[in-house]
């Protein structure tokens, strides 16, 4: 029976997890602060703790970073009742298994724990190839093949954590970061991209609005036009997911490919006014991407516009603010090859 520690200063809290996940069949333990925890920690190693980030004396934050220089498989999942860019960063950074917020409904826990204890037996599973290795060599593929499953798993973990916080900040526009990644990536492979520019590609796909967080959700979710003042606001989103993005260690450039995605060809685009070759071909990909999925989607302030409409703007503009060969590419695979928008989560094997 998997063994899990509950860690929040709020006892109703305690209480309604620890009654929820045992009638799931597990075995769980909770503590009201960081010591407490610490303390029970060394008595009964759990499989899973999950903690609550603001409480006294010790943060939610600083018991993950003593838990992962001590016990780094013990995966962990941070909650908090007011979510943030800094602290989506920070949890990533500490490697935080999962990111959720208050109030959590008894199947969204349900679903993030027994996610969180898959990971984890894989990484009990790859311990135990890693000791029988020593004795059976041919162990060693299998072995390889465990490890390649955990890393793509808590890859594809760290991403939608960081996705999540931009969609609980601005649900009129829930599914956009999925919908533009995954026909970014179609695009780029229809460019005949390397396989680590459609890397890059996806994850900045699935990050690129992260820093709609720092926008007031009233202008997000405003239904009637923007005034100039809340338009320069809502073009900040662009700058701020850069410093986000730019403080995690990623083996590709998201950072700057979603930093530039609103530029245009032509110099128009925003933040820095960049043209042409100036502009990387991942965010170009993503300017086209992000265009067609926003006129094809319903917003606050009007109906979806349609397919049609969309690729006429694409096309009538291809080469002029928008990439030819990317234009084309997007053209040919609505036209020739139907492809149709989907908001479902499209996992790619990355090349760790």
């Amino acid at each position: 029976m998997p063994k899990i520690l509950v860690v929040d200063d709020e006892k109703s809290i305690r209480k309604t997890f620890e009654a929820f996940l045992t009638k799931e069949g597990f075995d769980v333990t909770s503590a009201e602060n960081v010591e407490l925890a610490l303390k029970m920690l060394d008595e009964d190693e759990p499989d899973l703790i999950i903690t609550d980030i603001i409480m006294p004396r010790m943060t939610g934050i600083e018991l993950l970073e003593i838990i992962k220089a001590k016990k780094p498989d013990i995966p962990i999942i941070i909650m908090t009742g007011e979510p943030t860019v800094e602290t989506a960063t920070d949890s990533v950074k500490n490697s935080a298994h999962d990111y959720i917020t208050k109030p959590v409904s008894k199947e969204m826990l349900v679903k993030t724990v027994r996610k969180a204890l898959e990971h984890k037996k894989l990484l009990d599973d790859k311990k135990q190839l890693e000791a029988e290795n020593a004795e059976y060599r041919e162990n060693l593929e299998k072995l390889v093949e465990k490890r390649t499953q955990a890393l793509q798993k808590a890859m594809q973990a760290t991403i939608s954590t960081i996705a999540s916080v931009v969609e609980l900040r601005d649900p009129y526009t829930a599914g956009h970061e999925r919908k533009v990644g995954n026909l970014a990536v179609e695009i780029g492979r229809k460019m005949k991209l390397s396989k680590k520019q459609i890397e890059c590609i996806y994850v900045a796909g699935y990050l690129h609005d992260i820093g709609k967080i720092s926008v007031p959700a009233e202008i997000l979710s405003k239904p009637g036009k923007l005034s100039e003042i809340e338009y320069e606001i809502i073009k900040t989103h662009v700058k701020c997911g850069y410093d986000v993005l730019k403080k995690v260690e990623l083996p590709w450039p998201v950072a700057e490919v979603v930093y530039q995605h609103h530029e245009r060809i032509d110099g128009s685009g925003y933040p820095r006014g960049l043209k042409g070759d100036e502009i990387k071909i991942e965010s170009k990909i993503m300017a086209v991407a992000d265009v067609i999925d926003a006129m094809t989607s319903h917003r606050p302030y009007r109906p979806s516009l349609g397919l049609d409409i969309a690729l006429e703007e694409i096309e009538s503009n291809s080469g002029k603010i928008y990439d030819e060969k990317a234009a084309k590419a997007a053209l040919d695979l609505f036209r020739k090859d139907k492809y149709k928008i989907v908001d479902e989560v499209k996992k790619i094997k990355f090349e760790l």
